[in-house]
């Protein structure tokens, strides 16, 4: 079963309002077996709203319109849905007393226009609105379904969940939809795709989506089942495959962040780290410790900005850096090894690089970044050019760290 989604409004066509109703009500419909082909945005125009409603009712047996439904002239969604449907409106008596008993409870007068809040498509039920003033519509035709909710998520939410999902499993034949992100670092979208696409083209269910996020990739798979044991059934076929080609690469199928899954092999191996930056400014640090119970086993870290900081922190010599250069793989190595020593942890972890946008040459670039972790059976450095502003290359850094530490405890091999 698809569905469509329409949020109305001119203020999201701004950069001062996002729509986040839509993907709340999408993860709803998902867990019923909804699947969610189509998401706009439309202003407070009124040809514009009629024709975008009345495609989506042509082609879609369930459509959902968010916002509009308030008492100023701007709210034109029960006047453009009538249009579009070729229905009419009358006033319903019982929202109106309503209405005038939320206002009487508040001490307040109410304004005349909000009347307009009781008018009601000819035939449309009413969704029940316990936070606002402004009541849902329900409208069902020829096996379709049309719903009217107010924007406000604190009215849209409660109202969705608990008026709409449990009518919408009533009217729906029995369905699931499931979805796995294989989230993974160190590896190119392209690459990541030529390794996976010939076996998720295989399928046609599950569905296979890569995306790119800064310093991730993520393999999206969504699968359709007459219930939630047969969709779990489909990822379970497909997942495991593509997590044997791209295993090196795949720091979680759960969710969960990188420094969660780095945290957590931590604490199970009893091990500790701490660490010594340079261009990241703590980032790595901060990354790691926002994690509960990040305590346990991280000890601290040094931010080794100036040259000074690196040998009187972390024990870098002055020598060592005037021979190689504070952006260098020697002056990693001597970060990772001089903390690690000075704090008795498991691990010493560093970066030094150059984020930019100045202090580049023509050998060592913007974007060169040196990472170093440091172990009792020795140090390995690794060399990157991460393209991107300065903010980009300070978090691909500290990915890149945080991966290494991951593949140093569960012993991930190239």
């Amino acid at each position: 079963m698809n569905a469509e989604i329409i949020a109305i409004g001119s203020e999201l066509l701004t950069p001062h309002r996002s729509d986040t109703n839509s993907l709340f009500i999408t993860e709803h419909l998902n867990r019923i077996g909804v699947d969610v082909v189509s998401k706009i945005v439309v202003g407070d125009e009124r040809a514009r709203l009629t024709d975008a409603i009345t495609l989506a009712w042509k082609r879609s047996p369930i459509v959902i319109a968010i916002g509009g439904l308030g008492p100023t002239e701007d709210d034109l969604t029960r006047e453009c849905v009538a249009a579009a449907l070729g229905r009419t409106l009358h006033r319903e008596e019982s929202i109106v007393a309503g209405l005038e008993a939320r206002f009487r409870f508040r001490g307040l007068r109410m304004p005349e226009i909000n009347l307009r809040q009781a008018m009601v498509i000819d035939g449309a039920e009413i969704v029940k609105n316990a936070k606002g003033t402004a009541p849902g519509l329900w409208i069902e035709e020829g096996g379709k379904i049309m719903i009217l909710l107010p924007g406000p998520p604190r009215e849209l939410c409660p109202m969705f969940e608990t008026e709409c999902i449990p009518r919408l499993r009533k009217s729906l034949p029995p369905a699931a939809i499931r979805t796995r992100v294989l989230r993974m670092t160190g590896i190119t979208e392209s690459a990541a795709d030529e390794l996976s696409a010939p076996i998720y083209i295989q399928y046609t269910n599950p569905v296979t989506t890569i995306l790119s996020t800064l310093g991730e990739i993520q393999l999206h798979l969504k699968s359709f089942g007459k219930d939630e044991a047969e969709a779990l059934a489909l990822l379970d076929e497909l997942s495991p495959q593509l997590e044997r080609v791209l295993h090196k690469y795949i720091f979680s199928t759960a969710g969960e962040s990188l420094e969660v899954v780095v945290g957590r092999a931590l604490g199970e191996r009893e091990a500790t780290v701490a660490v010594a930056e340079s261009c990241t400014g703590g980032l790595l640090a901060q990354r790691i410790t926002s994690v509960a119970g990040s305590s346990s086993y991280f000890w601290g870290g040094a931010v080794c900005y100036s040259n000074v900081a690196k040998s009187d922190l972390a024990g870098v010599s002055p020598d060592l850096v005037e021979e190689h250069g504070a952006v260098s793989a020697a002056v990693a190595q001597a970060m990772a090894e001089g903390v690690r020593t000075r704090a008795g942890t498991t691990f010493g972890a560093s970066i030094t690089g150059i984020a930019g946008p100045g202090g580049a040459t023509a050998e060592k670039p913007v974007g060169l970044v040196f990472i170093a972790l440091a172990q009792a059976s020795g140090t390995q450095v690794l060399e990157r050019r991460f393209p991107g502003d300065r903010e980009i290359i300070r978090w691909q850094a500290s990915q890149a760290a945080l991966d290494m530490l991951r593949r140093a405890l569960l012993r991930v091999r190239e």
